[in-house]
């Protein structure tokens, strides 16, 4: 997937635990889990709001897109 979640750097950063940002934020260590090692399939703005406001950050920091440099685009349409 080209969206990166660098969840884990932030609260690196930030010398935050997991566990302190799920009961600061409100969403369940295992929700929480599964976006960190970049399995989730979406995230609610709410959410990315909750965790930009606690973390003291930008969307952006969390959030990294990196597309596939191997597909090529068909510019000839």
């Amino acid at each position: 997937m080209p969206i990166i979640v660098n969840l884990d750097v932030m609260l690196a950063k930030r010398k935050m635990s997991l566990t302190e940002l799920s009961e600061s934020v409100g969403v369940t260590m295992a929700n929480l889990s599964i976006l960190k090692k970049n399995h989730a399939r979406a995230i609610r703005f709410s959410t990315l709001d909750a965790i930009c406001r606690t973390l003291a950050c930008q969307p952006g920091d969390i959030l990294e897109y990196r597309g596939d440099t191997d597909i090529a685009i068909d510019t000839a349409s």
